[in-house]
């Protein structure tokens, strides 16, 4: 491991981004999950306006894909719509 102040730092600064992303990572999958195990439409349908603007976020961030968040999208729309 290098001993200048610019790597430590650095590795410093990699840790907190690191915890961030994956707490930012675990929201979105549960949020996800909720969707999924929605009891019926309308409650799912709500669901899934909390996680639109989450993958969305993430997206911006960088923390996930903008292909990824659109195929999330997609799918939880299709979800919904085969639902009764």
């Amino acid at each position: 491991m290098q001993e200048h102040k610019s790597v430590e730092k650095r590795n410093r600064q990699n840790r907190k981004r690191n915890i961030r992303n994956t707490a930012k990572r675990s929201s979105m999958k549960t949020a996800i999950k909720r969707v999924k195990t929605a009891p019926d439409k309308a409650t799912a349908a709500k669901e899934l306006q909390n996680v639109l603007p989450i993958l969305d976020r993430l997206a911006d961030q960088q923390i996930i894909h903008k292909n990824k968040a659109a195929n999330v999208k997609s799918k939880l729309t299709r979800h919904i719509n085969t639902l009764k």
